[in-house]
């Protein structure tokens, strides 16, 4: 109980700053919206689709493909940046606080903003006419194991690599940029050639994008996926394994300063 308490409090300290900073919270609504817009107009025009299809098919490119690349990915980097730069580490070492909880509280936080984003989406691609196939379970969990993934990756990132607030840029563009690309986050890996294929392969970000496209667009159940669950939940588990490593790393190193 006390480490759920813990882990709540931290979750709500981030989640009330960032309702405080009202600019940001447009931004974080507006950038999906903008996605999901732009990515639908180019597939009704260019590939023939009627309004409800394009944005049925731009939904899942844009959500995890994007919109939830940098709102856990490049948001936990910013996050565990800017705690270092606030000190707020150095007030952890002298209060009740469990290392533990203060981990699991910013990736909760950040899974609500996710999950914030997930259902602004949804609920716009839903209005103007998209059909979705898959079922609610298999799409929650492929959206859990993204966020867990980038939130991960983030933590890796941010407590190794960035020092200040610009290095999170910096970083999410290096990172983020040819990921994205190899991802299908803005070009249907269907163009991509044999060469990029092989490489995405290795992609998380391209497993996440076909694996949600295939059960948002085709209905596809587990076993039709299950090359991409398979992979997704290996990455996860490292990276978020990886991310607690590294943070108690740090935590030791901020001790000594």
């Amino acid at each position: 109980m006390a480490y759920g308490r813990e882990t709540f409090a931290v979750a709500q300290r981030i989640l009330t700053e960032l309702v405080r900073r009202k600019r940001s919270l447009i931004f974080w609504a507006m950038f999906p919206i903008t996605l999901l817009v732009i990515n639908s107009l180019i597939l009704e025009e260019r590939a023939q689709l009627s309004r409800g299809a394009a944005y049925a098919s731009a939904t899942a490119p844009t959500l995890v493909g994007a919109a939830l690349f940098f709102s856990c990915l490049g948001g936990s980097i910013a996050t565990v940046v800017s705690e270092r730069e606030q000190r707020t580490l150095k007030r952890l070492f002298v209060s009740p606080l469990r290392g533990i909880s203060y981990f699991l509280g910013i990736c909760l936080a950040h899974c609500c903003i996710a999950l914030g984003q997930t259902l602004l989406v949804f609920t716009i691609a839903l209005a103007l006419g998209a059909d979705f196939q898959g079922n609610v379970p298999l799409t929650i969990a492929i959206l859990f194991l993204s966020v867990m993934s980038y939130v991960g990756v983030g933590f890796m990132l941010g407590t190794q690599l960035a020092r200040r607030t610009e290095d999170a840029n910096a970083l999410v563009a290096a990172f983020g940029v040819p990921l994205l690309l190899l991802g299908g986050a803005f070009l249907p890996t269907s163009l991509f050639p044999d060469s990029l294929l092989a490489i995405a392969a290795y992609n998380p970000v391209y497993h996440m994008n076909e694996a949600l496209m295939a059960v948002l667009i085709d209905g596809a159940g587990v076993t039709d996926i299950s090359n991409h669950l398979t992979f997704l939940v290996l990455f996860t588990t490292v990276v978020v394994a990886g991310g607690w490593f590294f943070y108690q790393q740090m935590l030791r190193i901020e001790r000594t300063f």
